[in-house]
């Protein structure tokens, strides 16, 4: 059943990422549009660095949980990259309980009480451009409860490993 749970989550990971990778085409668009504007006429929009900002920062945010999912996070593996499966699954499930799932739980519900408050005041950028960050906000908040799933999914396959006799 757990190992249900976990592949769900992987398979949710990974499709997200897969699916949300491609907000990289509106920001080469943008990046490509505001150049020729700024360089050629000699005409720099107001809305260009913010837009790069924002559709960067989305990017960066859909990435994590995916990033996590393909194990490409940087690690220090120095003391376990020797250890048996049993002592690498002890240890990672270990700092996963005491480390990653706190914070991430902390994170999730700071970033969603700050998205809420964002919504509810239907939050602008103080710029001249002045588009509403709200949006933004809430796609934080979701992101790193995306990220607090895999942490779930890495927690589940390490005790998997841990607790199969077979290993």
């Amino acid at each position: 059943m757990f190992s249900k749970i976990s592949d769900s989550i992987d398979a949710f990971s990974r499709k997200q990422g897969d699916i949300t990778s491609m907000l990289i085409l509106p920001l080469l668009g943008v990046v490509i549009y505001e150049v020729i504007m700024r360089y050629g006429f000699n005409a720099p929009t107001t809305w260009g660095f913010e837009a790069t900002a924002f559709l960067y920062g989305m990017h960066y945010m859909f990435g994590i949980s995916y990033t996590d999912v393909k194990k490409g996070h940087v690690q220090v593996d120095i003391f376990t990259a020797l250890a048996p499966p049993k002592v690498r699954a002890a240890l990672g499930a270990l700092t996963t309980l005491v480390f990653f799932m706190p914070v991430m739980v902390f994170m999730t519900w700071s970033a969603s009480t700050f998205a809420w408050t964002s919504i509810e005041g239907l939050e602008r950028n103080s710029t001249s451009w002045g588009p509403p960050i709200y949006p933004f906000k809430a796609i934080m908040a979701l992101c790193f409860f995306f990220l607090l799933l895999q942490g779930i999914s890495n927690l589940i396959k390490d005790l998997q490993i841990l607790f199969n006799n077979d290993k």
